[in-house]
Order: structure tokens, then C-alpha cells, then sequence
């Protein structure tokens, strides 16, 4: 699986200094995604994702971090149509948060937010929704835009706890999924699962520690989501069998 890769530009933090006059029009457009085949996935969206999608883990060491697949090549979403229009019943809250994102201090204390300024839908031609009005407040849409990213942010420190917590009990595991395209056998790697004989075999505390944080049942969910994987490749591949 490639390596996760960003679709921010250029993020500049946001100002009414700067930005009074500028507004942000969206829509059902995430050409912007449509070379990235994985992005992040925070807790939260498990339950919601894994009924269609699947669920892995990334990175190495503090890095580690939940993914949902998107596409079976690398640098290609399968879920982004030639138009743009996002395939499939969910979109991550890691790309319905764009063109808005977090900075963060050296210390990572302190988080500002950001805006990608290379977004099309970014103008100063009043399309869309106000980030400031004439007095320079921020609008009722940039409030909420704010808040959804602060709620983003801190469900992305609980996700990291968890995905932490695997790898300290050694539960997480080398994957690779194998399937047919074109006729010809091909590869997905680059990721890791967990190994359910090992979640089995965990201590009667540490199982106990698991389902009091809920983190159980992200285990499972995750697991379950791994059924997805081929029945995936086959429907984007054009395979009937």
C-alpha cells in the first residue's frame, strides 16, 4: 500500500486579516484525493466503514496509524469517478474535512487552522460560504468548520492511543492481499493487521483493559472489515466471479 501521501498544497492559517473577503465553496468534488489509494481513519468511523470498506494499520513504531483502502493500485482511488464524485457510501472524515486542517507549534501545544489556499471552491468572488463578515467575525459556517475540526483533532489523539496500544502488546502483523486484475495475479502490501490468535490469547486483564475502552470492539470491527478486501478488488477490477 503507498505511502500516505497529502493533499494540502499550500495550507496557510486562517485570518480575518487576510481572508475577510474570501469564502469557500464545496461541493461533491475530491479530484483533490484521487491519487491517494489509503487515508487515515479515526475510531470513531470504524463501525460506519467497516461495512464496506476495509480497515488496516500503517506506519511503524509511535507512527502506527488506522487506514481505510481506497484503491488497489497505488497513487489511484478507486472511489474518486473520472468527474470527480466520490464512489461508495462513506467518505473519511480525514477528506470531509478538507480544504481545513490543523497546524500544530513545535511543541504541539498550540493547533491553528489552516486552509489549503490551492482548493478551487477557495475565492474572494463571494461563491459559497463566508469565512468572516464585514465586521471581521468569523461566520457561522467557519465556527463550525472549527469545531468539527477540533472534534477531528481529538478523536485523532484517541485513535493514536489505540493504534499505540496494539503495538505495545504486539498484536499488529505484516499483511498482504492478493488478487485478480486484468487476468493477471497482483499484489496489495505495505500494511498491517492484527493477529487474531494473538488477540485471543491475551491475558484475561489485558482482554478486560481492552473492552472497557471500547478498543475491543475496534479489534473486531477491524477484523471484519478484512472480508472486504476481495469482494473490493473484484467490483473495481471489473471481475464478476
Amino acid at each position: 500500500m503507498a505511502k500516505q501521501l497529502m493533499i494540502y498544497e499550500r495550507a496557510v492559517p486562517i485570518s480575518a486579516e487576510t481572508h475577510r473577503a474570501w469564502s469557500v465553496k464545496s461541493g461533491n468534488d475530491f479530484s483533490f484525493a484521487k491519487s491517494i489509494n489509503s487515508v487515515p481513519l479515526l475510531a470513531a468511523e470504524f463501525a460506519t466503514a467497516a461495512i464496506e470498506n476495509t480497515i488496516v494499520f500503517a506506519g511503524d513504531d509511535d507512527a502506527i496509524f488506522p487506514s481505510v483502502i481506497l484503491g488497489i493500485e497505488a497513487d489511484k482511488n478507486d472511489h474518486v469517478n473520472e468527474d470527480g464524485t466520490w464512489r461508495g457510501s462513506y467518505v473519511p472524515a480525514f477528506l470531509r474535512r478538507y480544504p481545513f486542517v490543523f497546524s500544530k507549534s513545535e511543541d504541539e501545544k498550540t493547533f491553528t487552522l489552516c486552509i489549503d489556499e490551492e482548493f478551487e471552491g477557495f475565492n474572494d468572488k463571494g461563491k459559497g460560504e463566508r469565512l468572516f463578515d464585514s465586521e471581521g467575525e468569523r461566520t457561522q459556517y467557519l465556527e463550525t468548520m472549527l469545531q468539527f475540526i477540533q472534534e477531528y483533532q481529538n478523536q485523532f489523539q484517541r485513535t493514536q492511543t489505540f493504534a499505540k496500544n496494539l503495538a505495545k502488546l504486539d498484536l499488529l502483523e505484516p499483511a498482504q492481499a492478493q488478487f485478480q486484475k486484468d487476468g493477471k495475479q497482483s499484489s496489495l502490501g505495505g500494511f498491517k493487521t492484527i493477529n487474531r490468535e494473538k488477540l485471543k490469547g491475551l491475558s484475561a486483564k489485558k482482554l478486560k483493559d481492552l473492552a472497557t475502552t471500547d478498543e475491543l470492539e475496534l479489534c473486531y470491527l477491524h477484523l471484519h472489515s478484512l472480508n472486504n478486501l476481495t469482494p473490493m478488488a473484484r467490483k473495481l477490477s471489473g471481475d464478476k466471479a
